[in-house]
């Protein structure tokens, strides 16, 4: 077999399955067409993580690009809809405050409307920042529909929670429908080519080999492509995120579905809760070094609302991210590429991310040292950016009843970080870097809801009198608020999309 170095890439090999493996094969064989054949080795034996059910915006894109009919969607993978995550007791014990979606007020020129709204507060303005987003409110009436509007001040943007097993279930069948092809088997041996190190092939334990140009390793942790074949090495992260473990287990619905993700902070962690249509998920992740496993799973199973269905299992993790998450014919995706811990529901988003990052820089013509260099360039980034806002929510603390959080405030910060909290404390100023994942509007909510109150504004907000800002800011709150009594409720907006789906089918 040629070295696929300087030759034209035909053949694609994934290697894993789960959320990460079969997105990955239905984006690229979308895209890419007959340009590539897709094969997809995974086996039955080998379990997936699992747990990450809750997303962010940009997945309903995806879902989009992917001609995904959003009431299947919804029947399918049992999913409720996300306007926020509900962060409880990370400033002080029994505060809490939201990170929604949406954005406060409306956009404004030169200077964003918390500007405004800091100087209002100053002058004795009693509303808080929540009152101005309609996600917010939404979320505290457990209401929604979508909103098709011209004026972005009423734009209800969302997410979903769903079922990743049951996710990556409709992607495969989804995948095999476009022509990917699934090998079933564990991988026994990865061959490399003598000159160059490139893979070439992987050998199943039933005899098989899968020969490939390009392969994607979606082996979670393990990396078994990345890693334990190619070296890329790890950046461990710990030092700035030192949650090493996790323990998930799900738990029967609440007979009222709401439509946010909760984060709760416990004394050396904190806890999910995600309402899917048919169970909760729930997970405790913590640092190790400040609380025993079982410690941590009593305190998760003493803090469920409802009667978990299985047994709690067991996650061990390091924080950081893969050294090369290209290198040299190998795409790590997934787990295998870095982990995150799921605070902000990143994770199924840096699997479309490092996919649609592939599909820009596809080496259709061979490996060209600068694709690989870009790729890795714009997900060291990405995870660096991502990072900073992990931090964030942790470092930023009132809390002392906790060493762990104690300690949180005291580690040193990246720069990056360092200069943007400095930045917003000082003059109120939220400069969103290139291709930030999170908007100024997500920066300024974790900021102020973790007690940071800018000392200044911005002195455009000085042009506008007292009495027009006072008028301008009355009329936001009467705009926002409008529109939730006429919405419907969480289920039923769920049951009625369910129902339209089975009336299609019937």
């Amino acid at each position: 077999m040629q070295d696929p170095h300087n030759k034209p890439i035909k053949r694609v090999v994934i290697a894993g399955g789960g959320t990460a493996g079969w997105l990955a094969a239905s984006l690229m064989k979308k895209v890419l067409g007959k340009a590539v054949d897709i094969t997809l080795v995974e086996s039955e034996a080998i379990g997936t993580v699992g747990v990450g059910e809750a997303t962010i915006p940009p997945i309903r894109l995806v879902n989009q690009v992917l001609g995904i009919d959003e009431a299947q969607f919804l029947h399918d993978t049992k999913a409720t809809i996300k306007l926020a995550i509900r962060f409880e007791n990370w400033k002080t014990k029994g505060e809490s405050y939201y990170h929604t979606f949406g954005a406060p007020g409306k956009s404004m020129a030169f200077c964003h409307f918390h500007h405004y709204w800091v100087k209002a507060r100053q002058q004795g303005l009693k509303a808080d920042l929540w009152d101005f987003d309609l996600n917010y409110h939404a979320a505290e009436a457990g209401r929604f529909a979508q909103i098709n509007a011209k004026d972005p001040v009423v734009e209800l943007p969302f997410a979903y929670h769903f079922d990743a097993s049951l996710y990556a279930q409709y992607l495969r069948k989804l995948s095999e429908n476009m022509g990917v092809v699934r090998k079933e088997g564990k991988i026994s041996r990865v061959q490399r080519f003598t000159d160059s190190g490139f893979i070439q092939a992987l050998h199943l334990e039933s005899g098989d080999v899968v020969e490939g140009d390009l392969f994607v390793d979606c082996t979670g942790f393990k990396g078994l492509l990345i890693e334990e074949a190619l070296g890329a090495g790890y950046d461990d992260w710990s030092h700035l995120l030192p949650c090493d473990s996790a323990i998930a287990v799900p738990s029967e619905r609440h007979e009222k579905t709401a439509p946010y993700t909760r984060s709760i902070a416990h004394d050396a962690g904190w806890q999910w809760r995600i309402p899917l249509q048919h169970r909760n998920g729930n997970g405790h992740v913590y640092s190790s070094r400040y609380i025993s496993d079982d410690q941590a799973c009593d305190t998760l199973l003493s803090n469920l609302d409802t009667k978990p269905l299985g047994d709690p299992k067991l996650i061990k993790f390091t924080t950081g991210r893969r050294r090369k998450q290209w290198y040299k014919n190998v795409v790590a995706v997934g787990l295998s590429s870095g982990f995150l811990e799921p605070l902000e529901s990143t994770s199924i988003h840096l699997i479309q991310s490092a996919i649609v990052r592939l599909i820009q820089l596809f080496p259709h013509n061979g490996f060209a040292p600068s694709l690989e260099s870009e790729y890795n360039k714009q997900s060291e980034l990405e995870f660096e950016q991502i990072r900073d806002f992990l931090v964030l929510h942790y470092t930023v603390n009132e809390r002392t009843d906790s060493a762990f959080f104690n300690d949180m405030r005291n580690i040193t910060l990246p720069d990056s970080l360092a200069h943007k909290i400095a930045l917003f404390k000082e003059s109120g100023n939220l400069l969103r870097e290139q291709n930030d994942l999170f908007l100024e509007s997500s920066w300024l909510q974790v900021l102020y809801g973790q007690g940071i109150t800018p000392k200044d504004y911005h002195g455009l907000v000085n042009s506008v009198p007292e009495v027009q800002l006072n008028q301008m800011l009355t009329r936001l709150l009467e705009i926002k608020k409008e529109p939730i009594a006429k919405l419907p409720t969480h289920d039923e907006y769920i049951n009625g999309m369910v129902a339209k789906y089975k009336r299609a089918m019937s």
